[in-house]
């Protein structure tokens, strides 16, 4: 009983270590950004999905909104979590901004940085999550990961599902990847 309890002590000081580092090498990110900051790297992030993703101008100008998360931090140690602020934009504009966070439990150790976008392409989609205090995905509503080939352009996708996601890794578009559990809540700036 007491090697169970020391090792579940050893467990949370290496998780809390670890956030606390991740804070240290990434202060910008362990810190709420301004308005302004966060406007700069969701435009950063617009024009890298355009230009990765064939036909991604044309597939926004077609999305009732768009929201964007340009930075989605998660670290763990066994217990992990991520999070991220961004913004969502409609016509071009921000309209409101908004933090994503997601908590984990299972083998996990290390950190690592996303991009998440967020599409649109329904107006009753839209006004239920805005509507929303905490929407969390899969439980008030899904989010489809769009998955295509290299080369082939978005807009010959056939997509029928309101809300549609794409991340982004340091390599570019990541598979496989789920976004359920994933709560989004409104933030002041």
């Amino acid at each position: 009983m007491k090697s169970a309890m020391q090792s579940l002590l050893t467990v949370m000081f290496i998780s809390l270590m670890l956030l606390m580092s991740i804070s240290l090498f990434y202060p910008q990110e362990a810190m709420s950004a301004s308005a302004k900051e966060i406007d700069i790297r969701v435009d950063a992030a617009l024009k890298r999905f355009k230009k990765e993703i064939g036909g991604g101008k044309e597939f926004l100008e077609k999305a009732e909104a768009v929201l964007v998360f340009p930075r989605v931090i998660k670290a763990g140690a066994v217990v992990g979590g991520e999070y991220g602020e961004g913004a969502l934009r409609i016509g071009g504009k921000t309209q409101q901004y908004y933090s994503t966070a997601s908590a984990s439990l299972g083998f996990q150790l290390g950190a690592q940085s996303k991009t998440l976008v967020l599409v649109f392409l329904s107006k009753k989609a839209l006004s239920e999550f805005r509507k929303s205090d905490g929407w969390k995905a899969g439980v008030d509503g899904s989010i489809a990961v769009i998955k295509w080939g290299v080369g082939e352009d978005i807009n010959t996708v056939d997509i029928k599902d309101p809300i549609v996601g794409f991340v982004f890794g340091n390599k570019g578009l990541m598979y496989n990847l789920t976004i359920e559990g994933s709560k989004f809540s409104k933030i002041s700036r």
